[in-house]
């Protein structure tokens, strides 16, 4: 199965080929090193209109992998444009991903898990996952730290229900602690 980002970014560059936006050719006379072909740069998803609030995911390794393969906040979340719009805080994106809805919403695009045993086990140590059981887990316990570190508000995942009172602080675990508000 691939991905329909990918799909887009292969074609968008054999068209730009097509219609001569491709490099030029070097100009005879010049240096070696003037001749040798440039890499054009793939795409970068522009997540600028996510990251005006949320900043901390601007250097996300999960975020950050995604963007360069021009895969960005809106492919999983949706446009949001009532969450980006909402000065108050209290509308929800598009899509949201309780952990039931994690795995099956990466298999869309990733659809075989291709690292080593070894480095599967580094991985599941470094973020102490060992005192859970492994059918519990899911793609973003091990890759990236897509959460917010601490939360103004909350909504249910599954309902997109803003859930009255509650100020959220995030563990590396993964495990939501409610804290009374201040």
């Amino acid at each position: 199965m691939k991905c329909a980002a990918w799909v887009t970014l292969s074609f968008g560059l054999a068209l730009a080929a097509l219609v001569g936006l491709a490099e030029p050719p070097a100009k005879s006379g010049s240096s070696a090193k003037d001749q040798e072909p440039t890499k054009k740069k793939a795409p970068v998803a522009d997540n600028q209109a996510c990251f005006v609030c949320h900043a901390n995911f601007d250097e996300e390794e999960m975020a950050d992998q995604h963007a360069k393969a021009n895969v960005g906040c809106i492919e999983c979340h949706g446009a949001s444009m009532a969450h980006r719009n909402d000065e108050n805080n209290i509308t929800p994106p598009d899509r949201m991903f309780p952990k039931e809805a994690v795995d099956p919403d990466c298999v869309r695009c990733h659809d075989t898990h291709d690292a080593p045993a070894r480095k599967v086990i580094a991985r599941w140590q470094e973020r102490s996952l060992g005192n859970r059981d492994p059918k519990e887990t899911v793609c973003t316990d091990c890759h990236g730290e897509h959460r917010l570190a601490y939360r103004t508000v909350r909504w249910d995942k599954k309902t997109g229900k803003l859930i009255p009172g509650a100020t959220v602080k995030q563990t590396a675990a993964s495990e939501a602690q409610v804290l009374p508000k201040p």
